[in-house]
């Protein structure tokens, strides 16, 4: 329709007409009115121009507007239309229900779909245990749980994972893997200043953090251990205290006024301070210090002194699971882990050698001019596994150490480690096998 164009015939409820009789009544307003009569619902006034809008077609046209007293134009005036009463609208008798029919008007057909939150039931069902589904009580957030990954892998050029890969969980699943009973680690070198010790706590603390249950270092070194001094000192007892103490332990508490605990919850049982004393710390006093602590520890890691020939470590040896054989990258380094090799195949213990876990520690920074190839490919040959940790700053230091203040590669690293170590967890049996 352009702009100069006549719009439509009015209706004649909206016209002027010639006879000024009693007006007829409008549609568009409440029906109430017309059929009750209650002079509360009646017309509203003439001059009540919102009641008026409310009845008018967007479309409709007016007539022009004219002058106080001045008379409209009749040629301008569009013909009046019959008013022709309304039809009245069928009644629709309400739908009879069989039995097994959901009303259509009650509830969406979609909300009582599995998939939906059950909020809304049908009327004959009282509360029951679905109401308490997790999918209905927790509030899940939108957010991707890898996105806060993605962005720590890509800050730190991706040397770092943050856990955001099935690779990652399916290191925690190896690492919390039940152990029936206890599993003892036995961590040895023959060369001092590889890392031994730093290696007993990082895997201990590893296992600590990942784990439920209980896990304990003990310092076997018969040569004044540091292994006490790398976590923080919560009591002055040793191996010797404990031994002492065994005719009246009968609770966790009586071990654990012994230990002192790092942040990781890694416990560890100091060595006797005394050089002189310790000398005495035979093999018959470590396996009973090991049959006191497999009651109420489930992983027992034991740091091993430089001596392999020592009475001690014929109680190590005897009782280990499995060992942890540290060497850092260098050639006298090597050939000392090789020759500890050696030395156990040629003395019986060469089911030891074959679940052995090398580790290369680089007690500094930089790469060494060694054919770090060739030095994995040599002890793959004859052990289980090759772990390589890489030098870092927290660990040189030979302080206290915290997991949280590792870098993220060597944190990593210690979380391989662990799963390397872990896969050779004696398998369930009986009713709690896992097939």
């Amino acid at each position: 329709m352009r702009r100069n164009e006549p719009g439509p015939a009015l209706p004649a409820w909206l016209q002027d007409g010639p006879d000024p009789g009693p007006e007829p009544a409008r549609r568009g307003v409440r029906r109430g009115a017309r059929e009750t009569g209650n002079p509360a619902n009646s017309l509203p006034p003439e001059d009540d121009a919102a009641s008026l809008v409310v009845s008018v077609p967007l479309t409709m046209a007016f007539p022009p507007r004219t002058a106080a007293g001045e008379e409209p134009d009749a040629s301008s005036a569009p013909e009046p239309e019959p008013e022709s009463s309304p039809e009245p609208e069928p009644v629709q008798p309400d739908p009879v229900l069989e039995p097994g029919d959901r009303d259509p008007g009650s509830v969406p057909e979609d909300a009582l779909h599995d998939g939906i939150p059950h909020v809304l039931q049908r009327l004959d069902q009282g509360p029951s245990s679905v109401d308490l589904e997790s999918g209905t009580l927790v509030r899940r957030s939108r957010r991707s749980a890898g996105r806060w990954r993605e962005s720590v892998h890509r800050l730190t050029g991706g040397r770092f994972d943050a856990g955001g890969s099935e690779r990652h969980e399916d290191l925690i699943a190896r690492i919390r893997q039940p152990v029936p009973g206890d599993y003892r680690i036995a961590v040895l070198s023959l060369k001092g200043g590889v890392g031994k010790t730093t290696t007993t706590i990082g895997l201990g603390s590893t296992f600590a953090s990942l784990r439920g249950d209980c896990v304990i270092a003990v310092d076997a070194n018969p040569d004044f251990g540091t292994l006490a001094q790398r976590v923080p000192r919560q009591t002055d007892s040793t191996v010797r205290d404990l031994l002492a103490d065994i005719p009246r332990i009968q609770r966790y508490s009586d071990v654990r006024i012994h230990t002192s605990q790092a942040p990781s919850r890694l416990e560890v049982l100091a060595s006797e301070r005394d050089p002189a004393a310790s000398e005495a710390f035979s093999e018959d006093d470590y396996l009973r210090i090991v049959d006191v602590l497999q009651v109420f520890y489930n992983i027992i890691l034991t740091d091993c002194g430089t001596g392999i020939m020592h009475s001690v470590m014929s109680g190590v040896l005897a009782s280990a699971n499995t060992l942890v054989l540290v060497a850092s990258p260098a050639v006298d380094a090597a050939r000392s882990a090789a020759a500890t090799l050696d030395w156990l195949q040629a003395h019986g213990y060469g089911d030891l050698v074959e679940r052995t876990v090398v580790v290369i520690s680089s007690p500094r920074p930089g790469s060494a001019n060694v054919d770090m190839d060739a030095l994995i490919g040599h002890f793959l040959a004859r052990c289980r596994a090759v772990k390589v940790v890489p030098f870092d700053e927290h660990l040189a230091e030979g302080a206290e150490i915290d997991l949280e203040r590792l870098r993220p590669a060597t944190r990593a690293a210690f979380v391989d480690l662990a799963a390397m170590v872990a896969d050779d967890f004696p398998a369930l049996s009986g009713r709690h096998a896992v097939y």
